[in-house]
């Protein structure tokens, strides 16, 4: 996992050796997009290649839908999934609450979807539409209508699907992070109970593999890398092949193996496709082999039918979207653990806003695709679009009290969610940024151990003390958050 290039493949090499000999002898393909987050058009992605940062133009649906043709062309046996965060993250999105994104997946005629964390920030109402106006199956196995008081009523979506092809069954059981109603803002999912995937996941296995007969069996999962290794090495998880994930936008190459299944987890924003080839022989897998696929806007030209798709859908936005507000000197990104430009940017801001605040906080988001193409002033445009990349939601700053005790509590509690050596307590985001605060912490101690050192303001914590503190104001929270 990480941000390593992989080796671009050319045709040739894609299909070399895929040929089978033997007559009872198949081979089926599937591809996984996931945690697209709206990014209909190609855009400069990070790589860190010889110890350095570069960039190279990818993904955008147009230059997907190039590739897929490509792949179906190659592969009669072929199935293809988005496994969560299909309707949120542009401006696009948000103008059009989603409805824009679902023509153009019914258009690249996706064949399974599993709902992600942010599918349900328009509300559960608003969701349900938005899924079911997907021509494909939805599956989630942890996902109910909330009956009021506690009580538990039918699965939202169907829990698992089931693929009939060549002869042989292929299973596909959905998961998505139960930790929703906790990481986001509460009211997004108001309505919906959901629960560990554990509680459920043995049950559904023995369905599809005994009464089913399913001849290969898949968790699809939107839970994050971490919670998905942790599914994997769990003995509910035994009869699994393999987790194909999402949520965390994690780039593996080469499958994660754990106690019962290998995990992998293909990257973000349409930048790749992960590949998953299966050969069969007499209905026994034979061999599995994994790619990350990059989808490289040198190598896959727009396909002219889904570029005009686009435009279209996104014509009455697009002056306010390719509106220019600003410009950087530097690349924008957010893809390290710690600090990245993007952040800093937004810190910024809010201390130029905020001066008298004695810390300022931007969210864990891992999201947003890089900005470093300069334009003709030789810096890097920030247009009105790129800000609504950064910025997802639309909140205020809510402005509070607190001490230093609370303050080291909540930067152990933070630390923890990152870096817990039980993979279950991951939240899956990186640290919230900070301006006006300076910590030293050790990552991997033990919980409640992490943090040597505070200064605010160029002294040191005080726990007794009461400071200032500026952050997103969440939806749903209470007022004391």
């Amino acid at each position: 996992a990480g941000l390593l290039s992989p080796h671009i493949f050319n045709d040739e090499e894609i299909y070399k050796g895929v040929e089978v000999a033997d007559k009872n002898e198949f081979r089926l393909t599937i591809l996984q997009t996931t945690d697209v987050h709206c990014q209909v058009h190609a855009h400069d992605e990070l790589f860190w290649e010889n110890d350095k940062i570069v960039f190279r133009k990818t993904g955008g649906y147009a230059h997907f839908a190039t590739y897929l043709k490509k792949q179906r062309k190659a592969n009669k046996n072929l199935f293809l999934m988005d496994t969560g965060d299909m309707f949120q993250g542009s401006e696009l999105s948000v103008k059009t609450t989603g409805k824009a994104i679902s023509p153009i997946l019914n258009a690249l005629d996706y064949d399974l979807y599993l709902p992600g964390n942010w599918e349900v920030i328009y509300g559960k109402k608003e969701m349900q539409r938005l899924l079911g106006g997907l021509h494909g199956p939805k599956v989630c196995a942890n996902m109910y209508h909330d009956l009021g008081e506690g009580k538990r009523g039918d699965h939202i979506f169907p829990p698992y699907h089931i693929w009939h092809t060549n002869g042989v069954k292929i299973g596909f059981l959905g998961y998505t992070d139960h930790l929703v109603p906790i990481r986001q803002s509460p009211n997004y999912s108001k309505g919906i109970i959901y629960t560990k995937p554990e509680e459920n996941v043995a049950h559904y296995v023995d369905v599809l593999r005994n009464q089913e007969q399913c001849d290969f069996l898949m968790i699809v999962a939107h839970m994050g890398l971490s919670q998905q290794i942790h599914l994997s090495n769990l003995e509910v998880s035994k009869g699994v092949d393999y987790i194909l994930g999402g949520d965390t936008h994690e780039r593996v190459r080469k499958p994660i193996q754990g106690k019962y299944a290998k995990v992998v987890e293909p990257g973000a924003f349409g930048s790749f496709c992960g590949r998953l080839e299966l050969t069969f022989k007499d209905g026994k897998v034979i061999k599995d082999e994994y790619h990350l696929d990059e989808i490289t806007v040198s190598k896959y030209k727009e396909d002219i039918e889904i570029k005009s798709l686009v435009n279209q859908l996104e014509s009455p936005y697009f002056a306010d979207i390719s509106r220019v507000v600003g410009y950087s000197s530097v690349p924008l990104y957010r893809y390290f653990v710690i600090e990245n430009t993007i952040d800093t940017m937004i810190l910024d801001g809010l201390r130029w806003k905020l001066p008298e605040i004695d810390i300022v906080l931007s969210n864990g988001f891992r999201f947003c695709p890089p900005r470093s193409t300069p334009d003709a002033t030789g810096n890097i445009p920030i247009t009105n679009g790129f800000i609504y990349d950064m910025l997802p939601v639309d909140s205020y700053i809510r402005i509070g009290k607190v001490t230093g005790r609370q303050i080291k509590e909540g930067l152990e509690k933070e630390l923890n969610n990152v870096f817990a050596k039980d993979a279950a307590k991951r939240f899956g985001g990186w640290v919230t940024k900070f301006n006006g605060m300076i910590v030293k912490f050790y990552a991997f101690r033990e919980e409640g151990q992490r943090v040597e050192s505070v200064t605010i303001g160029g002294k040191i914590l005080n726990p007794e003390k009461v400071y200032s503190i500026a952050a997103c104001e969440r939806d749903g929270d209470p007022a004391d958050m």
